[in-house]
């Protein structure tokens, strides 16, 4: 029987944002399921949208031997301290060595590929390293990738296979630990590692001109399937996570297979051209009249993407320069308990209302002035008086396409109210991803006229299907709609920062 060991580590690094992924990161629950260990990892981890669910799916189809190792995952934020990625990695090094004399086939990991340590820059390479010297040159090492994996050198010479998500808000992630499963077992069935070939960008590409409900991305990834499907040649193409100070931070092709260099380069000359990327965005003052003039005449609710505070992308998600431009525009005024905002992570504040009651009004600052890449603060705390319009614990299983199926934990959560705007305000840090994250506090987003929703593109695949319209806005926060306003220090030379 084919044994093959599992284990995960998923962690997107914003070099630039002020908040560390810590060992209790790892342990939260809060985008992620808490650190796990054993059989745990199966029996926790399946049956959801995630890579590593995927991958057992066809596992046990093929009735392989699944040994599980450990399993991490951190909301997005600044470095992996050095104290958590050496107690992840130790505990699967252990079980690797565990497993080995009891005869392992191959290994895979569940990794994120834009995670960067206090101690390795590229640290899922350095994960992979330190398995290839327990294994040895010739056991296949297999791993799934998100699609902002910063690719490295390393990654892809010390694996036997690669592949990465397709779809962004990320609809496909147990379908890719799915495509994961069928490399590893071309792989064994070869008997040597396939042909393999790669090209790299020259810049970087902004988050928000990379999802694929829109172009070029769309079409970019139409061109990947057909060519995939046309060929045999397992392909990807990893966007890059753009706010990584490293040297191989930036976007990647490539491919796994016999034709892979002709169809790689096919897929390149089709997708590189610097003018196809160029997102587009609006200061928060203009984005809220903007969503305000479609609210006006729309029956469906206008969507604003606060990006530059997106928890998913290193933000601490409380910055206040969205709900300040609400307020100065007076939206709640003009639509009374129909504009929302989330989700606005402040735990003194979710406290104050736990304590207060439903219906109570509290005098409290919320949000918080944070430092942001052009070393200013952003917009100050919100000062007021808010009325308490709903509680929650803060548990929710995600419904929508994206992590469908998976328990977050958010803590004391609340619904406060202040001036007709309604903010979810929650004691864990989650991006508004699912519209089941309202819910829990008592806000239906399709009932509102306007939604402030802190992310940057996974909000799409819940929130589109239900807007108007979709604006993107660039109130000030940690995470940089535009990689050119990053100060870089490690980026290689030959990477422009913008396309």
């Amino acid at each position: 029987m084919t044994r093959i060991l599992i284990a995960g580590y998923q962690h997107e690094t914003n070099t630039f944002a002020p908040s560390l992924a810590d060992w209790t990161a790892f342990n939260r629950g809060e985008s992620f399921p808490a650190f796990m260990r054993g059989q745990a990892v199966i029996e926790q981890l399946s049956g959801i949208n995630i890579p590593i669910a995927g991958f057992i799916d066809v596992a046990k189809r093929l009735r392989w031997e699944l040994v599980p190792s450990a399993w991490a995952g951190a909301t997005p934020s600044s470095y992996v301290t050095q104290d958590a990625f050496e107690r992840i990695s130790q505990a699967i090094m252990e079980d690797v060595q565990r497993a080995l004399p009891q005869g392992l086939d191959g290994v895979y990991l569940d990794l994120h590929g834009a995670a960067v340590a206090e101690n390795a820059d590229d640290s899922e390479g350095e994960l992979i390293s330190r398995i290839r010297q327990l294994v040895g040159p010739a056991m296949p090492i297999i791993a799934s990738l998100d699609l902002h994996a910063n690719v490295t050198k390393r990654m892809l010479a010390l694996s036997d296979g690669l592949v990465s998500y397709r779809t962004y808000p990320h609809i496909d992630m147990a379908d890719t630990g799915e495509l994961a499963a069928q490399l590893m077992q071309r792989r064994l069935k070869l008997g040597r590692k396939e042909s393999m070939h790669v090209r790299r960008f020259p810049y970087l590409i902004s988050l928000n001109a990379q999802s694929t409900w829109m172009e070029p991305a769309k079409t970019a990834y139409e061109q990947l399937l057909a060519l995939d499907h046309d060929s045999g040649v397992m392909l990807s193409f990893c966007m890059g996570f753009p706010a990584s100070d490293f040297d191989e931070c930036g976007p990647v092709v490539w491919g796994h297979g016999e034709q892979a260099e002709k169809v790689v380069e096919q897929l390149f000359q089709a997708v590189s051209q610097p003018s196809l990327w160029q997102p587009e965005w609006f200061p928060a003052r203009e984005a809220v009249v903007q969503a305000m003039a479609k609210a006006a005449t729309a029956s469906l609710p206008a969507v604003i993407a606060d990006t530059q505070d997106n928890p998913g992308a290193g933000g601490d998600s409380n910055t206040t320069g969205m709900l300040h431009a609400l307020l100065q525009q007076g939206a709640g005024k003009v639509y009374p308990g129909q504009v929302a905002l989330g989700l606005m992570f402040d735990p003194n504040t979710a406290k104050m209302a736990h304590e207060a009651g439903i219906g109570a009004q509290i005098d409290c600052a919320l949000g918080k002035a944070v430092p942001i890449f052009t070393g200013q603060l952003s917009d100050p705390p919100v000062q007021g008086r808010f009325t308490v319009k709903a509680l929650s614990d803060g548990q929710c299983v995600l419904k929508g396409p994206m992590m469908t199926g998976v328990t977050v934990q958010m803590g004391l959560s609340a619904c406060l109210e202040i001036e007709g705007i309604l903010v979810a305000v929650v004691s864990g840090k989650m991006q508004l991803l699912d519209r089941e994250l309202l819910r829990t506090v008592g806000i239906h987003a399709e009932k509102m006229k306007i939604v402030v929703a802190k992310s940057s593109n996974h909000f799409r695949a819940d929130f589109t299907p239900i807007a108007s319209q979709v604006i993107v806005a660039k109130a000030p926060g940690p995470m940089a709609a535009d990689p050119s306003d990053l100060p870089w220090k490690k980026l290689s030379p030959q990477t422009r920062t913008r396309p």
